[in-house]
């Protein structure tokens, strides 16, 4: 078994007998997560620790994106359980990077690369992707590159 599902399995147990609601909840609900994918596809399988990691950011998306659905909805009740729930979730993943070090990262894959302009985005984020692994959100990757690949194409 993978260290960290031994980690959100002890957490549980220590949520449980702690009474934390709110950590217990968001515990069941990603080691449901995390089971459910390792039964999908062809065959039953063990998850690695990266491939967790990959279901827990996944599942604090949806937290985020759902916080911030119940406060434009006015509800900001649900808008908090939700972000309280995100924040026991990012404690399972790796620290974020800053803007400076993704801008940095972005940068030195399009001088790897040899890119110029939008249209080697692609090129661009496959270099990028993997040294960003769960570190940032894909959305904001591929905003950081396009913002750089447009401002090195106007010269600046």
């Amino acid at each position: 078994m993978s260290a960290l599902k031994d980690k959100l399995k002890a957490d549980l147990t220590a949520s449980l007998k702690s009474r934390d609601e709110v950590r217990l909840r968001t515990i069941r609900m990603a080691l449901a997560a995390v089971n459910v994918e390792e039964v999908s596809g062809k065959e039953a399988r063990e998850l690695t620790d990266d491939e967790i990691i990959k279901v827990l950011t996944k599942e604090a998306k949806k937290r985020r994106e759902a916080a911030e659905a119940f406060s434009n909805a006015g509800r900001a009740e649900q808008a908090q359980a939700e972000l309280d729930e995100q924040r026991v979730l990012e404690e399972y993943l790796p620290a974020q990077l800053s803007d400076e070090e993704l801008v940095a990262l972005v940068d030195a894959a399009i001088a790897e690369v040899g890119a110029s302009g939008p249209q080697a985005m692609g090129q661009v984020m496959k270099v990028v992707n993997p040294k960003v692994a769960g570190r940032a959100e894909g959305g904001r990757v591929a905003a950081t590159v396009r913002a750089r690949l447009a401002a090195g194409a106007s010269g600046s």
